[in-house]
């Protein structure tokens, strides 16, 4: 009660809590994408060291190849994705009252009436609800163009901050291990020591398995769109491939803009969307996820769906991204935990000689 009571009266006094809010909100992004990219690019690191690369030199030689894998990719995809975002922007009042008007066309089949007649729907109200929900979504894109632009102004930022955060903790990364091991007492390092190998391993396979799953998933449906000749194909599966770092809700993020697309342009083709999209999880659900991430995790899905949705409503789209891998370490964290309560009691009933 005490401790509440003094982060209680610390939060009524702007001038305590306001700079570490400040100091949390400016350090946040640059600090988690570089731990993100410290986690891709170590091991190659390690690789080039262990062939007698000085550890300097191997850092500098990875971002001479990430500088021009990135500029290759700008160059060869960026301008498409640019003119297609432009064009589904400038048209996308057109293009949702075109995707309302085919849907309630479709409402009004008569297959479709029987299943509404009988579930007690109303094909009006839907119709016109879910036209305000489109020009809703249609006012809040247009409406918040200025946030893009401030977070393209971010984003600029950021890449000048973080290639220095990411080149120490690439180069100082085992100092600064051993230095927080050189925090817990000489009889708990060696704990102290396999609790945070272990975290750093489900980090590290989770971030790594999980990029690799979904570059996979976006060059499967990137194929499918375009041997569908859906619109858009490579900003679809580009988005695609954004959200399916979320695992399992990210199928449905990415599905939903692909089957309006399709829907826009005919039902045929929001079938033959659905089509792929299906095919496309279930390989990775099927084959890539099992082959790449494995069971490394031991996370049962069910568990999965449920974390996403409760941190999802806490804490929105920043919360789903590292859900799964908070709870992975919580889990590590707890286990360990409880090894070390367990221990230390036997070692206390053990009979003194």
């Amino acid at each position: 009660m005490l401790l509440f009571l003094i982060i209680w009266l610390g939060a009524q006094i702007d001038f305590v809590f306001q700079p570490l809010v400040v100091a949390f909100r400016t350090l946040v992004g640059p600090l988690l994408i570089a731990g993100v990219l410290f986690f891709l690019l170590r091991p190659p690191m390690q690789f080039l060291v262990k062939r007698k690369v000085p550890k300097s030199l191997a850092i500098l030689l990875l971002y001479f190849v990430a500088a021009g894998a990135l500029a290759l990719l700008a160059l060869s995809v960026g301008p498409m994705i640019k003119t297609q975002f432009a064009q589904l922007i400038a048209g996308l009042p057109i293009f949702v009252e075109r995707a309302v008007a085919v849907g309630y066309e479709l409402a009004r089949s008569e297959a479709f009436a029987v299943w509404l007649h009988r579930l007690n729907l109303d094909v009006e109200s839907i119709a016109s609800t879910a036209s305000g929900y489109a020009m809703t979504l249609v006012d809040l894109v247009t409406s918040n163009l200025t946030n893009v632009l401030g977070a393209v102004a971010n984003a600029f930022l950021l890449a000048v901050i973080v290639p220095f955060v990411l080149y120490f903790l690439l180069k100082d990364g085992d100092k600064m291990f051993e230095g927080f091991i050189g925090l817990f007492p000489k009889t708990r390092q060696a704990d102290a020591r396999k609790l945070l190998s272990e975290m750093d391993r489900t980090i590290g396979f989770f971030i790594r398995g999980q990029m690799t799953v979904a570059v996979c998933v976006g060059l499967l449906l990137l194929v499918g769109f375009q041997i569908i000749g859906l619109r858009y194909a490579v900003l679809l599966a580009f988005i695609a491939m954004v959200t399916n770092v979320i695992p399992y809700l990210g199928a449905f993020l990415s599905a939903a803009p692909a089957v309006l697309v399709g829907l826009a342009q005919s039902p045929d083709m929001a079938l033959k969307v659905l089509i792929v999209t299906v095919v496309a999880q279930q390989l990775e659900g099927n084959l890539l996820s099992p082959w790449i991430m494995g069971k490394g995790l031991n996370i049962h899905p069910l568990t999965i769906i449920l974390l996403l949705l409760v941190v999802g409503s806490l804490f929105g789209p920043i919360g789903l991204l590292f859900a799964i891998p908070g709870y992975a370490v919580s889990k590590v964290v707890a286990v360990h935990m409880y090894r070390f309560v367990r221990q230390r009691s036997d070692d206390e009933e053990k009979p003194v000689a």
